[in-house]
């Protein structure tokens, strides 16, 4: 498994075992006490863990929410109110000018057909009583016996 020009077998290496150093745990001091100002430094807090090491640092203060801002002097339900109102005011009137369109466009409509029916009434008037000069056609006078069509005379 080894080349034979290898010097070392791997059982001959040294082995180095490291153990961890305990700390010796502290015994808590109390610290002397100074005269502090109110409010100049926050407050200290320590704590001791199981293994009798103390922890010492500031305490967080928990982060307050930011005042929340007055209500309107309207309340919300007068304000739907007149939102609700004025959207029914808004359909109303909607429904007003859409009937009004129709009835505009009715009568054009009904204005139109009238015009249709006086020009081709007037048409059909002058058909029938204009002059008969353009009559073309075979002429036939019975009691004359006379035929034009078949040069018939009598």
């Amino acid at each position: 498994m080894y080349p034979e020009h290898t010097p070392h077998v791997p059982a001959q290496r040294a082995v180095e075992v490291h153990q961890p150093t305990p700390y010796p745990p502290t015994v808590a001091v109390p610290a002397p006490l100074a005269p502090v100002q109110p409010n100049a430094v926050p407050a200290v807090a320590s704590i001791v863990l199981p293994d009798g090491r103390v922890v010492t640092g500031y305490a967080i203060e928990p982060t307050r929410p930011e005042p929340v801002a007055a209500k309107p002097a309207v309340s919300r339900t007068a304000v739907n109110v007149a939102l609700g109102g004025a959207g029914f005011l808004a359909v109303c009137g909607g429904l007003v000018l859409l009937t009004s369109f129709i009835a505009a466009l009715t009568a054009f409509i009904t204005q139109l057909i009238t015009l249709a029916a006086v020009i081709f009434g007037g048409w059909i008037a002058v058909q029938i009583f204009s002059t008969r000069s353009r009559q073309g056609g075979t002429t036939v006078n019975i009691r004359k016996a006379t035929f034009k069509r078949n040069h018939f005379h009598a």
